[in-house]
């Protein structure tokens, strides 16, 4: 006898029995595939690997130099002690103007807006849906009203850590922001303090300028005179007034270089020129002296307190972040949704309203061919890691440099002090007795203008000296990192931590914030930086 069908298909009631059993077995499948990429996902999860030898970067393990005798002083309020009463209101003025400094903090802020998306994306994510419609489905079928109110969820499973390196590369780049804004503020008042320096050496040398100018006109008046009488010869006449006409043209230029510095101070503070003049006329032609800075930091030490290399350090970090985040997105992504909505229909008379839910699909994207699209993302995002460690190497030399220069330029300062002041006297002297020869009828003319040009040049070096061993000085506040310290950022490890951390792997493992704030530098960590980690 055959088997009754059924009222709403030709095959048999069994058929459905059997395509259940294949849909739970595709289910299994399903699930047995997701177990595997699990377990592939665990398996290919960042594995650390010792940095190239080639990477190395060597630091002395002193400074070479010497260092200057000081008592220890802070940084971050050097200005305050350095005699110079107009210095600390210009540096503030200049940070508070500077297009520098707001666009770092502009930076700061698109770097924490990326920062707070890429956190996000980590997170299922939750959207609200309505709608609305009035119509008919089908011929024969009353017109229906339907609508419904829900949510929706999706959630895009960080399997291969894609997502996970991504948020740890906007990380390193909001610390690096916050530290590039910490460099511009050094760099700036390094800036401010140097053409507060050159102005005021400038003016020492406009004084001498017109001194000179001064004597060298009395003494062209005066032998003016004496040729007119018959007691000079015209020709020493001649000299002297050539002698007062050059003086006097050297005094103009002086000037004029005083007032072009004057203006790239105004440009720097963003004050009315009046005010600006007003403040500097206390101090005119007197160059500071500030306080002595004592370098307690070893060369590995200088990875926590200078900004620039705290920002090239989270940028390698970054860039080893996203090489991982761009091998991983060559391997397959894992997304799961589900809904939950409540549902009214109306129609010819029937009124009905429930909810409704779901949870799924479980989707599985498998990505099989694009070109070599992303396998040329993961080549470049390993190119910029190279670039970022070539960058983090080149400017820790740098540091050490600047350190070094600054060090060599105020031991030479110091050593020359002596001789360039005693020099000055004994050419002034000189001068004087000179002059005192040349109204006895002892000297010539020519005898004094060598004479006063040997004493106006003296007098000039010492100047320049006074402020080569001032800006020496605000060099090495620059190169000391200005009274930076790493410590200060919010939730950033060390940069020599970080550096460190590429070598060992360990930027590319989802450290809990214990560990990131955890910070010890050595000079051995400080000494390598290496790769982003192999899959």
């Amino acid at each position: 006898m055959p088997r009754p069908t059924s009222a709403f298909t030709d095959r048999p009631p069994g058929a459905r029995s059997a395509r259940r059993r294949v849909g739970r077995r595709f289910v299994r499948a399903l699930g047995a595939l997701v177990a595997v990429l699990v377990l592939a996902g665990c398996a290919t999860s960042p594995t650390p690997r010792p940095a190239p030898a080639a990477l190395a970067t060597r630091l002395p393990a002193a400074w070479q130099a010497p260092l200057p005798p000081a008592e220890p002083t802070a940084l971050a309020d050097w200005w305050t002690r350095f005699q110079d009463p107009a210095l600390p209101a210009l540096v503030a003025a200049a940070q508070q103007a500077s297009p520098t400094l707001a666009v770092a903090a502009a930076r700061i802020e698109r770097a924490r807006a990326t920062r707070t998306a890429a956190r996000a994306a980590l997170l299922p994510q939750l959207d609200a849906a309505a709608s609305v419609s009035h119509g008919k489905a089908q011929l024969g079928q009353p017109t229906a009203t339907t609508g419904s109110l829900g949510v929706q969820a999706g959630w895009e499973i960080d399997l291969f850590g894609a997502g996970g390196a991504a948020r740890r590369a906007a990380d390193a780049r909001f610390d690096g922001a916050l530290a590039g804004w910490h460099d511009a503020r050094v760099s700036l008042a390094a800036e401010t303090a140097t053409s507060v320096v050159a102005l005021r050496a400038c003016e020492a040398q406009l004084v001498q300028a017109r001194i000179d100018a001064e004597s060298r006109d009395a003494t062209a008046r005066l032998t003016d005179e004496t040729a007119r009488a018959g007691f000079t010869a015209p020709a020493d006449a001649a000299l002297a007034r050539a002698g007062a006409a050059q003086s006097r043209s050297q005094a103009l230029a002086q000037a004029a270089a005083c007032e072009t510095l004057l203006k790239s101070l105004v440009e720097l503070t963003d004050w009315p020129e009046p005010e600006l003049r007003q403040r500097l006329a206390v101090g005119t032609a007197v160059l500071p002296a500030p306080a002595p800075i004592a370098v307690q930091l070893l060369p590995a030490q200088l990875l926590e307190r200078r900004p620039d290399l705290t920002e090239a350090a989270r940028n390698v970090v970054a860039a080893a972040a996203d090489a991982d985040a761009a091998r991983a997105r060559e391997l397959p992504r894992v997304a799961l949704s589900g809904s939950l909505a409540g549902v009214s229909v109306r129609s010819a008379g029937f009124d009905d309203s429930g909810t409704t839910w779901s949870i799924g699909p479980l989707s599985v994207s498998l990505p099989l061919f694009d070109g070599g699209a992303r396998a040329a993302q993961t080549a470049a995002a390993r190119a910029g890691y190279d670039e970022a460690v070539a960058v983090f190497r080149a400017q820790l030399r740098r540091a050490v440099r600047e350190v070094e220069a600054a060090l060599v330029a105020l031991q030479a300062t110091a050593e020359r002090e002596a001789d360039v002041r005693a020099a000055a006297a004994d050419f002034e002297a000189a001068l004087r007795a000179t002059a005192a020869r040349q109204r006895a009828g002892l000297a010539s003319l020519l005898d004094l203008e060598n004479a006063r040009r040997n004493a106006a040049q003296a007098q000039s070096t010492l100047i320049e000296l006074q402020r080569e061993r001032v800006a020496a000085w605000i060099a090495l506040y620059r190169a000391l990192g200005g009274g930076f310290d790493e410590a200060a950022l919010p939730d950033t490890p060390g940069a020599a931590t970080a550096a460190a951390a590429v070598v060992s792997g360990s930027v590319a493992s989802d450290a809990p914030p214990a560990a990131r704030t955890g910070v010890s530098t050595t000079p051995a960590a400080a000494r390598s930086i290496g790769a982003p980690t192999a899959r």
